[in-house]
């Protein structure tokens, strides 16, 4: 199986239509279409449900776009790092992660670098833990930003100097926003929107203790911007950290921390035994630098170790 059969096949998924896919790829409709028969024969699978007017993925097609989208990236990425000038640090440095304030600290250690190596470009991808680790494990992604309780036990990581903490966001008219704080037997009965990650939700179990059985869970979330319309819009009260979403004077919601606090740290975390290209290894040194001090690498230095660091867990 050859790349371009791969983008032939992506290009086709994208426009529905041999046609529209063909005249994008500049090639001829019954090239493509011998091409896209020859793939699914090759595979032993049907790839395409042909209509009059439209083309659509099978199952099997869908989870073969995704493989293939994966491996496509995968090249152009190695690609880019290989045909980097060696006199200049340029390519492109890929961070994933839950939602957190703490992205702060990678956004200020990617602009100090980016004022040294103006040619270093950064990718960020959202989603939980589990997405962010398979992505890594892919090497799809450089680095993973990973929100406590996790397993990092496959990873090389260290802990952030910072924390998040717990709370419940909900509308300013709401009965809770009257208190200074959330307590477990507060939100019994209560409609809550929650996180849908499963070690998270096991965490704020046991902070609610014997009130968990008790509570009213009518939606959950994986990125908190849409939970928060769901609350603006009166749907219920969300469980969430703090600092995600901002809250202007004038607005609609608040946020309110649970008490007892409950407090969760961070981690940056890579594959082991990591081949990193020039620009990501760079970084490493600039994140380092800007959490802990000392000079942060201008050039293609290797980054020190994971023991290197007062923080490394």
């Amino acid at each position: 199986m050859e790349l371009r059969t791969l983008r032939y096949f992506l290009a086709v998924a994208q426009a529905k239509t041999i046609s529209a896919a063909a005249e994008a790829l500049h090639v001829t409709q019954p090239t493509l279409s011998r091409q896209m028969q020859e793939l699914e024969e090759e595979l032993g699978k049907t790839l395409f449900l042909r209509g009059k007017r439209s083309i659509t993925l099978t199952e099997e097609g869908t989870f073969f776009r995704k493989r293939a989208q994966e491996v496509v990236s995968l090249l152009e990425k190695t690609t880019a790092e290989l045909r980097a000038p060696d006199e200049l640090l340029s390519g492109d440095i890929h961070i994933g992660g839950g939602e957190t304030d703490a992205i702060r600290l990678i956004a200020r250690a990617a602009r100090r670098m980016r004022q040294d190596h103006p040619h270093v470009t950064f990718h960020i991808f959202s989603g939980n833990a589990e997405d962010v680790m398979e992505k890594i494990d892919r090497d799809l992604v450089d680095f993973g930003l990973f929100i406590e309780p996790v397993d990092l036990s496959g990873y090389e990581f260290f802990r952030l100097p910072v924390k998040d903490r717990w709370g419940v966001l909900m509308r300013k008219d709401a009965p809770l926003a009257a208190r200074p704080s959330v307590a477990p037997a507060d939100l019994r009965g209560l409609p809550l929107l929650v996180s849908r990650q499963n070690m998270v939700n096991n965490e704020v179990a046991g902070w609610l203790g014997e009130t968990h059985d008790a509570l009213q869970v009518v939606a959950t979330y994986n990125l908190l911007y849409s939970a928060s319309i769901m609350v603006e819009e009166g749907m219920g009260y969300a469980l969430c950290l703090d600092r995600i979403i901002r809250l202007p004077e004038d607005g609609p919601l608040c946020f309110r921390p649970l008490h007892p606090a409950m407090e969760v740290g961070l981690n940056v975390a890579w594959k082991k035994q990591q081949l990193f290209s020039k620009p990501a290894r760079v970084f490493l040194d600039y994140l380092k630098a800007s959490l802990w001090g000392g000079p942060a690498a201008k050039g293609a230095s290797a980054a020190g170790t994971p023991q290197d660091d007062p923080a490394t867990a």
